[in-house]
């Protein structure tokens, strides 16, 4: 309209060139798209190209204003057309704006969360060749989770939750697997200084078979380190590292990377991600400090999260839901943190990342800590994607035989109840049928489901339902 033909024909054709490119990259090139997502250089690229495109358009808006312009157009009109153009390039520049922090905020998370081969030390992360495929010829991933607490009243970091994920490196089927934060005698593997330490695992003889609270699993972290610095080599985190060591080998397992998340950063990420559903199948405390029996010191919990299905939880009722405790049993806090894991897994659903993801990179920048490096982030998030889709299952390690007590562990008989549930299934074959109850015609109520047998693993979609019963 402006006579200005060829200009106008190449910006549209440039346009929707890129448009189509863009989506041709997106649709035939995913590991191109995710390799962008986690390189900070690409991504401080990636901002630029965003701002330049913007300013790009709203030049083009104004150069078009002053050629369509009528020099007769009187004060009012001059005035009207120029608030049009005004809000048409405010129309481009609020969305510019919104993609250029979204894109720095994701690099912001990627550089303080994960770094570099070159800018980091882990005396325990494996060396990886191949970074396209880390794992081509690794049937399992092991991941170390780790959920500490260094809140107020407590000297250091002690973590409360040890869980290990194994995952299909092919189907993205994972098995969870729950260590009791009292296990005393943690092993160390024969080839590890730590055991020429420890070689019958950590804890003192000369205090006797007595409790040892200081010696605990959920005490490793921050005693071993500042007993004995450095024993392991150069490391950004020495308690994440002692720990990969001792509960790979209480479970027969080579842990690869851990993940360590901050309980009171908790409340953040799962707040970012809108909260949780879960189902609450007894009383929850929130709040509370159990002193021992009979003791009168006491600390009452605060208030209680009521049984009830599909329950919504904001960040704060999320944290206590995981880890309240008073009254109850360590099994039962570890059932409901693997169902923690499961409601966030589900949430993070595409439409809450996308509106929501500059205040969940904020959280998980806060939140976060880990060994895995950034050069094989995008087989990650590819593996992520094969997890969010795949069975999630507990194994069951057999409390009543094995650790009915955290002084002596029988940690060979975990070994075999893990490398039993992880094994590849060749074949389907039947087995006699365990002697259950038969079911009776549903009355509307909800029953428990029949439990897993000892040493097996059990589908947590299963684990996770809404069954009032006693914990």
């Amino acid at each position: 309209m402006g006579g200005r033909t060829k200009l106008g024909a190449f910006v549209m054709t440039l346009s929707f060139g890129l448009l189509a490119l863009a989506a041709y990259i997106g649709l035939t090139n995913r590991n191109a798209v995710l390799e962008l997502a986690v390189d900070p250089r690409r991504l401080l690229i990636a901002t630029a190209a965003v701002v330049v495109l913007g300013l790009l358009w709203i030049w083009v808006v104004v150069a078009s204003h002053k050629l369509l312009r009528p020099v007769s157009l009187t004060a009012l009109g001059r005035l009207a057309g120029s608030a049009f153009v005004g809000l048409i390039c405010f129309g481009i520049a609020v969305p510019t704006t919104v993609a250029a922090q979204t894109v720095m905020a994701q690099r912001d998370l990627v550089g303080s969360v994960f770094a570099s081969e070159g800018n980091s030390k882990s005396a325990t992360r494996p060396d990886v060749e191949d970074k396209k495929d880390p794992w081509a010829d690794q049937p399992r991933l092991n991941i170390l989770l780790l959920g500490a607490d260094d809140g107020a009243g407590r000297e250091g970091t002690r973590t409360d939750t040890v869980m290990v994920a194994s995952i299909d490196t092919k189907s993205g089927d994972t098995k969870l697997i729950s260590l009791s934060r009292n296990w005393m005698r943690m092993p160390f593997p024969e080839d590890s200084p730590l055991h020429k330490l420890y070689p019958d695992g950590f804890y003192d003889p000369d205090l006797g078979n007595v409790e040892q609270p200081e010696y605990y699993l959920d005490a490793m972290y921050r005693n071993l380190p500042a007993a004995h610095p450095g024993v392991l080599g150069p490391s950004d985190n020495e308690g994440a590292d002692v720990l990969k060591v001792s509960a790979g080998a209480a479970l027969g397992l080579d842990i690869d990377y851990y993940m360590q998340v901050n309980l009171k950063g908790f409340e953040s990420i799962v707040d970012a991600l809108g909260g949780i559903t879960v189902n609450i199948n007894y009383r929850v405390p929130i709040g509370g400090d159990y002193r021992g029996a009979g003791s009168a010191d006491d600390v009452l919990p605060k208030d209680y999260l009521e049984p009830g299905r599909n329950q919504k939880l904001n960040g704060h009722d999320a944290l206590w839901f995981a880890r309240g405790r008073y009254g109850l049993s360590d099994i039962s806090r570890q059932e409901r943190q693997r169902c923690t894991i499961h409601a966030l897994v589900s949430s993070a659903n595409p439409g809450t990342l996308v509106t929501k993801y500059q205040q969940i990179a904020s959280a998980s920048k806060k939140l976060l800590q880990t060994d895995i490096p950034q050069e094989i982030l995008p087989a990650f998030i590819e593996l992520g994607l094969k997890v969010k889709n795949a069975k999630v299952s507990n194994i069951d390690l057999d409390k009543n035989k094995n650790f009915p007590s955290g002084r002596n562990p029988n940690y060979e008989a975990m070994r075999e109840i893990v490398q039993k549930a992880i094994a590849p299934k060749k074949t389907v074959a039947s087995t006699p049928a365990s002697p259950v109850t038969p079911r009776k015609p549903s009355t509307g109520k909800s029953t428990a489901p029949p439990k897993a047998p000892a040493g097996g693993t059990e589908d947590l979609s299963d684990a996770c339902a809404y069954h009032p019963a006693n914990p």
